[in-house]
């Protein structure tokens, strides 16, 4: 019997199964961490909504959970970010309910996470904070049951960070996406290297000689700057920090305001996680032929309204995922509606990196279950102890061998007394 799900097609399962195994391969920390829940059941009787991008990557999350005891259920985080085959094969072939349709609209999207949460969570696991935003504004009757979350982007954190602030938040949330395994390894080289093939894809331009103007200069940006300045491009670096734009300027970027850069750039990609990064009067500027992109979680960073003001009409779509906006009579190019270019029109970070941000989900799923009733309703971020298991875990995966502190080293750093 088929579990309850909202999917495209269910036909498209076996294609899922395929590709949801070829990423495992490139999985072997979480690989390791389903060995140990199949046999241990740390999640046994929980109920988990996740509301996240519904990828090969996802996938293999989901089965970790589901052998680790847990009742789960999955809908999307983004309308776009949907693989439509892998939502068949987790219902096919894992008996998981899903709910996400690639291009969903927005009516849908939300009806989805409707139906995730009446799975009644005892554990939510976010990316993006919108199943925790839902709960806190429509669904408290929920809050009983729960007994914590996990978060997975820089976006979600910083609006849970702003709910903590104001005393809102009424459950304890892991901030996945703070641990050192995650944000140095996916937000930088997954980021990067996912989001300069979102763009090849879309467009097929080459990279060479461009000026490529990169919105922020937090991980997610560095890892993007660096790939793109690997490519040939002249990079750019908008910032509004002044200790970001200075490592930018030491790391050999060109830094300068927006107002700037828009009358310069070629290619334009925001990943700050703030609106209208990328507003009215500096698409008035742009040269012919500008293309915007997105790598921020919302698509709010490009102010597409505005766009759609100066372009007086629908746009052209001229290419999947590539539309034609008119400025003045000048054409720009906005890729993947401004939304996550790397989950719309490519597939999403390499498994090989998510290996290590869902094994951060997995056991923050187990430490919350162990430690929730006893957390005041905070963002926290997950123990060192768990974030240096999981880099010796990818060290041990690549066969890579380090040093370790003799006893004499040990007592040496631990005193005080012994100098020049």
């Amino acid at each position: 019997m088929t579990v309850e799900h909202d999917v495209k097609q269910l036909d498209l399962a076996m294609g899922g199964r395929y590709r949801i195994e070829w990423a495992e391969q490139e999985m072997p920390v979480l690989r390791a961490i389903r060995q140990r829940f199949e046999a241990e059941k740390p999640l046994k009787g929980l109920r988990i909504s996740a509301c996240l991008h519904v990828t090969t990557e996802t996938a293999n999350l989901m089965h970790t959970l589901q052998v680790g005891g847990a009742d789960v259920v999955l809908c999307a985080s983004n309308p776009l970010s949907t693989q439509d085959d892998v939502a068949a094969s987790l219902v096919a072939n894992y008996e998981i309910p899903v709910y996400a349709i690639k291009g969903e609209d927005n009516e849908t999207y939300y009806e989805h996470i409707k139906a995730a949460l009446d799975h009644k969570p005892h554990i939510t696991m976010d990316d993006g904070a919108d199943l925790v935003s839902v709960i806190h504004k429509q669904r408290r009757d929920l809050l009983t049951d729960i007994v914590g979350g996990t978060e997975e982007t820089t976006t979600g954190v910083i609006r849970l960070r702003a709910m903590a602030r104001d005393k809102a938040l009424a459950f304890p949330i892991i901030a996945v996406n703070d641990s050192n395994t995650k944000h140095l390894f996916d937000n930088r080289y997954g980021t990067g290297q996912s989001t300069m093939d979102g763009i090849i894809r879309a467009t097929n331009i080459l990279l060479a000689g461009r000026a490529v103007v990169v919105a922020g200069y937090g991980w997610c940006s560095r890892g993007i700057a660096s790939r793109a300045a690997g490519l040939g491009a002249n990079v750019i670096v908008t910032e509004i920090d002044p200790l970001r734009a200075l490592e930018a300027v030491m790391d050999g970027y060109r830094v300068m305001p927006m107002a700037k850069a828009a009358e310069v750039g070629d290619i334009f990609i925001t990943a700050t996680g703030d609106k209208n990064v990328i507003d009215e009067h500096h698409m008035q500027v742009m040269k012919p032929g500008a293309i915007l992109a997105n790598s921020g979680h919302f698509n709010v960073e490009i102010n597409i309204p505005a766009l759609e003001k100066l372009n007086g009409g629908k746009p052209r779509l001229v290419r999947p995922f590539v539309e034609e906006y008119r400025v003045d009579g000048n054409a720009i190019y906005l890729l993947g509606e401004g939304r996550l270019i790397n989950l719309a029109a490519a597939e999403g970070h390499p498994a090989s990196v998510m290996d290590m941000s869902f094994a951060n989900q997995a056991l923050g799923a187990e430490f919350m279950v162990k430690n929730g009733s006893s957390l005041a309703p905070e963002v926290y971020t997950i123990p060192e102890s768990i974030d240096q298991e999981i880099a010796r875990l990818k060290l041990e995966a690549l066969g890579v061998q380090i040093d370790t502190l003799t006893p004499e080293q040990q007592e040496y750093l631990n005193q005080w007394q012994e100098g020049t």
